[in-house]
């Protein structure tokens, strides 16, 4: 079985011939482990085009990713600490009572990126990959904008400037996406990071209210297009789960030891397909490789069932030991369901 049917099999519950694997390796891990690294993710090879890119030249990095002080296509100045890790944003954007003078970029261009950054992103429909396209962000622009703070106020106060600035975000995405769109891709990718450690960042019946509508139209147009929707987000977002999966996503991205294995497998598995995160917190960095692999089960037996709905994943950081790495990738190619 080719890359792109299994991944399709595996999303759709059509019984794959086996875990298709996405790699997801923050640069700076690269740049610690080097060519031990770069042994693993060759051996466990990923089924979305990785090993047909080269890595990004560092100075080509977004600004998010570059040590240093440096501003991106938004005006947000990116604080970052080291290479290949993303930095802390100062948006330019500190009154939105005075947020006509903000001047938005043009709409960003669509289509395969000069080099692989974080995970294979391959274009043009082909056995060897499935085609994962785009990152669209919606809360999370508006907050490195705005402030952190600063945007939950403005949410609370629901102000005519803020519906101006959700609006004209939501207007730019929609016009990101239709130039996706016309490209040959299976499927695109949003995120949001919508939960803390124990909650939804803002009340549901708010998100719903506000966010949700804007969620819809957007994933309606990638899939009138034919396309997977994708969508990850971090933190206890299990209030919005049937949300999400209503608008139409068909594979999510999210922390489901913070969410509970059991709420998972009880409210979650059959009903959508996961790009799975393995515990960061508590295991992947300090725990042992048996314990690694352990873990990697533990969410399979959650997220999957007979027929898929996993794609194996797990977040490579420089705090992480390389034996973890191979115990994590050991345990996509050990698993059977």
């Amino acid at each position: 079985m080719n890359s792109q049917e299994r991944v399709k099999r595996a999303i759709k519950f059509g019984t794959p011939d086996k875990l298709p694997i996405s790699h997801a390796v923050l640069p700076a891990a690269q740049f610690k482990y080097g060519p031990a690294l770069a042994e693993i993710l060759t051996e466990f090879r990923d089924d979305f085009g990785w090993d047909y890119m080269s890595d990004l030249p560092k100075e080509d990095f977004p600004a998010a990713y570059l040590k240093g002080k440096h501003v991106d296509d938004f005006g947000v100045t990116w604080n970052c600490s080291w290479d290949g890790i993303v930095g802390i944003p100062e948006g330019p954007i500190k009154d939105l009572n005075q947020y006509d003078k903000y001047i938005w970029p043009e709409v960003f261009s669509a289509g395969q990126p000069k080099g692989r950054l974080y995970s294979g992103h391959m274009n043009g429909f082909d056995d060897c990959w499935y085609a994962r396209g785009a990152w669209v962000n919606t809360f999370e622009p508006m907050h490195f904008l705005y402030g952190f703070e600063n945007l939950f106020i403005a949410v609370a106060e629901e102000s005519p400037a803020f519906y101006r600035f959700l609006d004209d975000m939501f207007n730019f995405n929609l016009a990101w996406i239709d130039q996706w769109i016309k490209l040959e891709y299976d499927g695109l990718h949003f995120a949001d990071d919508w939960g803390s450690q124990t909650s939804m960042l803002i009340r549901p019946a708010t998100w719903r209210r506000i966010f949700k509508p804007r969620y819809a139209e957007m994933f309606k147009r990638v899939k009138d297009a034919g396309m997977d929707v994708w969508f990850h987000s971090d933190g206890r977002i299990n209030d919005i789960v049937g949300d999400l999966i209503e608008t139409g996503v068909d594979v999510i991205n999210c922390q489901v030891a913070v969410m509970g294995f059991d709420w998972v497998s009880k409210n979650m598995r059959g009903k959508i397909a996961f790009r799975t995160d393995i515990d960061r917190q508590h295991v992947l960095g300090i725990g042992s490789p048996s314990q690694v692999k352990e873990e990697v089960f533990r969410t399979f037996e959650a997220c999957g069932t007979p027929r898929g709905g996993i794609v194996a994943c797990g977040e490579v950081g420089p705090d992480l030991p390389l034996e973890n790495v191979r115990a994590m990738y050991e345990a996509f190619r050990d698993y059977r369901p």
